[in-house]
């Protein structure tokens, strides 16, 4: 199963996890790469000690952190990121991600918001911003926000399930099927259950 935090690091990571052009950031990212978090964290830092306001390590830091469920480092790392790049979508939908995932929907549709604002926003954005209103209750505007994540992305089979889901919540079944299928069809696992409870 894809989750949101890994189909995030798919799309994130492949910008980020760049060399910065010091050794200790490099080997920050190696670590990191490896799944050795901890010294992951510790390179980062000491690159930090010289250059605390080094964007890209700042987030990857915050990365590292949010393996290891340190939420309110990762949330502090990002936020340090943040300040330096207010538009940076990347780290914006980090930060919407981290809350998404620790149960505050309403800051992470904040973020989602701000990102979808920056131009050439990704589909990831309103993904974000769609699944942030959908914990809300706002069917409407989550409905909306799917469909230009799906738009955007025909391919994310997450976007079909998740869309699925709101449809079965508001008895629209057999649009929920489609979007199960649909989901099924991108490689989207989890919808072959779905797919067996309402698409008979």
């Amino acid at each position: 199963m894809i989750s949101i935090k890994n189909l995030l690091s798919i799309i994130l990571l492949t910008g980020l996890l760049v060399a910065c052009g010091n050794s200790a950031s490099n080997k920050g990212d190696a670590f990191y790469n490896d799944g050795q978090y901890q010294e992951a964290i510790a390179a980062y830092t000491s690159y930090l000690e010289t250059k605390p306001n080094n964007v890209q390590v700042l987030y990857n830091k915050g990365r590292a952190h949010e393996e290891l469920d340190d939420f309110k480092k990762a949330e502090d790392s990002f936020k340090r990121a943040l300040k330096q790049e207010p538009k940076n979508t990347q780290i914006l939908l980090s930060l919407s991600n981290l809350y998404h995932n620790n149960d505050k929907p309403e800051l992470a549709l904040m973020y989602a918001d701000h990102a979808v604002s920056v131009s050439g926003a990704p589909s990831m954005a309103y993904f974000l911003k769609a699944r942030s209103m959908h914990k809300l209750g706002n069917v409407k505007e989550a409905i909306r926000e799917y469909n230009t994540a799906i738009k955007m992305s025909p391919k994310n089979g997450q976007a079909y399930y998740y869309r699925g889901l709101l449809y079965v919540a508001t008895d629209q079944t057999a649009n929920a099927c489609k979007d199960f299928k649909s989901a099924v069809t991108n490689n989207y696992e989890p919808a072959k259950e779905s797919v067996n409870k309402y698409c008979r």
